[in-house]
């Protein structure tokens, strides 16, 4: 660390370089002691250099060429490139950040090997990363020169003297139409090819190619074509590890892809492939996941089979209920996260938006409907919209659904992006407050019914007895704020901005708390433990649907969600009666009888209802 701070920061303090910057002065000291013959050069490697055959290799000192890749100008091309680059991911672009600030000559040539020969000094190859950073524009003309065939077993028409500089400077950098025996067909035909193709939008490559490959890529793009032709995007990755360990031959850690589609089929390979994890961290392929995709996805066909069988008896007409409203909410949000997960390359995010999100919102409403059933226009709807997010990563079970069980025309693939309404982040909102209040009654209506008797461990609870089961279920309701929690609300109001959705910081959240009543009754490590739980939840709500979050009653009508669902709750809780009532209500208060103490120990609040359940014989 010293050294390297002395080498980049240091000013030399004596001697005939006195006052310049040390990385300035060494190169020139270098040249003064080699032409007063009072140094020799000498190299060596890091450490011990093994080869792929398990050779030692030894270090020689030859003739060599140099890129100046940090020439200065040229450096500034390529920074202005980057930053315009989308890169995906803030560690892959510190990744070109750092190697640009670093790289400087680069040792292009070699003596032996396949490659193209130095044009200037033919006993040289380009080695070849140095070799290999402009080929995705040679990419779009590749199969022209190759009669059509990108494999290139077809003998070309074009020999490869005639491609001369004069005929790529007119196919990529706008040059004037060159003299050339090529047709002037082919040559407009492979002009308009590049041209269509580039700008690339991505170039998708491993994160280890980032310090060379890549960076050349951008600079060498930079120096050769017009600032319109640059690379647009980066998207790099990791590597990929078997159920956690790194792929090894000699360990038998080790899967081709031939072999997981054997074993697995392509799809359900894809399936593991999407799961196993985006962005620059290594992915992991689980094999049990490849395994459980093969099951899920059957299971999902064979539903489908049964739904389209059972068609006639499914509700129709306009969907209409609660349970159809959050469910085609749940659709649109798939819709939406789905799409952005897909455009940033995001696949596990896609997967889980896509297929994982969606079909428990299908179990969920399946569930929330009851007797009534299931819309048969929301059902199809969703056979639609899941078979279209998963196409990119399940084609062949994609296309099955599409036509042999949805008996669409065409293909899935070609059938575009699913129609989305705006989500209402609301509604999922509210459903989530209705879907957790039922959890939260069940195990209160348990604990009552059993009493301070627990279970054995891993037994399942005894039935209540007929006296103790209850069938009766008061929820209350407080839709307004008040005491402390009104205290955080109305510090947060002042500490939100609505047009960012953003927080001032903790630290000045914490010194407004100070002010207000409740910092003034505690000390600031109770005020923390007591707010801070509530004040986070509200923060990450205002974050989803802006500042109707934090008002002093929820963004949705508590009373309203839970009488709308009264059937499901008293579904869910095997109760025969359930009333909705709000706890300010004296007479309402007066239901729970002596059971009404609860009320004042533990008072509802807003997202918090109170039920107290009571049997007949109350």
């Amino acid at each position: 660390m010293t050294y390297l701070k002395g080498f980049t920061d240091g000013t030399m303090i004596v001697g005939e370089f006195s006052g310049r910057k040390v990385q300035e002065a060494k190169p020139l000291i270098k040249s003064k002691l080699l032409e007063e013959g009072t140094a020799v050069l000498y190299s060596e490697p890091e450490k011990k250099v093994m080869s792929r055959s398990g050779d030692e290799c030894v270090v020689a000192l030859t003739d060599q060429w140099y890129i100046t890749y940090g020439e200065a100008e040229w450096k500034q091309k390529a920074v202005k490139c980057l930053d315009r680059m989308n890169t995906f991911s803030t560690e892959t672009r510190n990744g070109f950040e750092h190697t640009l600030g670093w790289l400087n000559q680069w040792a292009c040539s070699r003596s032996f090997g396949l490659g193209t020969r130095i044009p200037w000094d033919e006993q040289f190859l380009v080695e070849s990363l140095s070799d290999s950073t402009l080929y995705m524009a040679y990419y779009t003309v590749a199969h022209l020169l190759q009669n059509g065939n990108m494999y290139g077993k077809e003998i070309s028409s074009v020999r490869p003297e005639e491609m001369t500089d004069e005929v790529w400077d007119f196919v990529f950098c706008d040059g004037p139409a060159p003299k050339s025996e090529i047709p002037a067909a082919l040559l407009n035909k492979m002009k308009q090819e590049f041209k269509y193709w580039y700008p690339f939008d991505i170039r998708v490559s491993g994160k280890d190619l980032i310090q060379n490959h890549l960076t050349f890529c951008i600079y060498n793009h930079t120096a050769l074509l017009p600032e319109h032709h640059w690379p647009i995007g980066f998207r790099c990755n990791g590597h990929l590890m078997l159920n956690s360990e790194k792929m090894s031959k000699s360990t038998g850690n080790f899967l081709t892809l031939e072999d997981a589609i054997k074993k697995y089929s392509s799809d359900a390979t894809r399936f593991a492939l999407a799961d196993a994890g985006d962005g620059m961290d290594d992915a992991n392929f689980v094999t049990e996941t490849a395994n459980s995709a093969v099951m899920r996805l059957t299971k999902e066909i064979s539903w489908m089979e049964e739904v389209t069988a059972a068609e006639s008896k499914l509700r129709t007409g306009p969907p209409t209920t609660y349970a159809d409203r959050v469910f085609s909410n749940e659709m649109n949000i798939a819709i939406k996260e789905t799409e952005k997960s897909y455009n940033a390359f995001m696949f596990r995010d896609a997967l889980k938006s896509g297929f994982y999100d969606l079909q428990l919102a299908r179990d969920e409403y399946r569930l929330s409907c009851g007797a009534a059933g299931m819309n048969r226009d929301l059902l199809w709807r969703f056979m639609d919209v899941q078979t279209r997010l998963i196409t990119p990563i399940c084609p062949h079970y994609a296309e099955h659904v599409w036509q042999k069980i949805m008996k669409k025309e065409g293909f899935a693939i070609k059938a575009g992006w699913p129609v989305a309404d705006t989500p209402d982040p609301t509604l999922r909102i509210a459903n989530k407050y209705l879907q957790d209040s039922i959890v939260l009654m069940r195990k209160l209506l348990q604990k009552q019914e059993s009493g301070s008797k627990k279970p054995k461990k891993g037994a399942a609870p005894a039935p209540p007895s007929e006296e103790k089961k209850m069938s009766i279920g008061l929820i209350y309701v407080n839709e307004h704020y008040s005491g402390w929690k009104e205290q955080c609300l109305r510090v947060l109001q002042s500490k939100f901005d609505s047009q960012s959705r953003s927080f001032s910081p903790d630290q000045e959240i914490a010194e407004a708390l100070k002010e207000c009543p409740i910092g003034q009754e505690m000390n600031l490590k109770q005020v923390q433990k007591l707010c801070m739980p509530f004040i986070k939840l509200k923060k990450d709500e205002a974050k989803e649907v802006g500042p109707q979050a934090l008002d002093l009653k929820l963004p949705f009508g508590e009373m309203d969600v839970l009488r709308e669902n009264l059937e499901l709750i008293k579904r869910q809780l095997g109760l025969e009666q359930v009333e909705v009532l709000s706890a300010s209500d004296e007479a309402a208060r007066a239901k729970a009888g002596e059971h009404a103490s609860l009320l004042e120990k533990n008072p509802p609040s807003p997202g918090d209802p109170i039920a107290i359940f009571l049997s007949k014989q109350s």
